[in-house]
C-alpha cells in the first residue's frame, strides 16, 4: 500500500466516515491510535498498523473541516476502503494534542500552521 490518501468525507448521523481513494484496501489493518502530520505533503496522518509495519492515511487539507466536525461531536470517526471499515481510535485526542501544538508553532512551517489555525480556529478559540 502507497499512502492512502483520503479521498472525501461525510456524516452519518453524528459519525464522520472518511473514505480512502479508491484502490486502497483496509483487510488486515488495526488502528495503531497515533496521528503525525507530514508538513511536507500539508497533511495531518493517521497511523494503521498492518502487522509488520505502520501504513500512513494522509488527511489533506480538504478534509480538514471534517476532521474538525468529528472533534467536535465526540464520536469515534470511521475510515472506509475496499469495502472494510475501520474506527479511529484516539483520533480525537491525537489531532486535539496536534492542533495545539502546532497553533503559533513555525516549527511545523508557516504556511502549514497558519492553515491548521484557520482550519481549526473554533476549536482553538474554544
Amino acid at each position: 500500500m502507497n499512502q492512502p490518501i483520503i479521498q472525501s468525507a461525510g456524516t452519518t448521523g453524528d459519525v464522520t466516515e472518511f473514505i480512502l481513494r479508491e484502490g486502497t484496501e483496509l483487510s488486515g489493518m488495526r488502528p495503531a491510535g497515533r496521528m503525525i502530520t507530514d508538513t511536507d505533503s500539508g497533511t495531518f496522518v493517521y497511523l494503521l498498523d498492518d502487522g509488520e509495519r505502520f501504513v500512513h492515511v494522509h488527511f489533506p487539507e480538504e478534509v480538514w473541516p471534517q476532521m474538525a466536525t468529528a472533534l467536535q461531536s465526540g464520536q469515534t470517526p470511521e475510515l472506509s476502503g475496499g469495502g472494510h471499515r475501520l474506527e479511529l481510535v484516539n483520533f480525537a485526542e491525537e489531532l486535539e494534542m496536534l492542533i495545539f501544538n502546532i497553533e503559533g508553532n513555525d516549527n511545523y512551517g508557516e504556511v502549514f500552521s497558519t492553515a491548521v489555525e484557520k482550519a481549526f480556529s473554533q476549536i482553538l478559540g474554544a
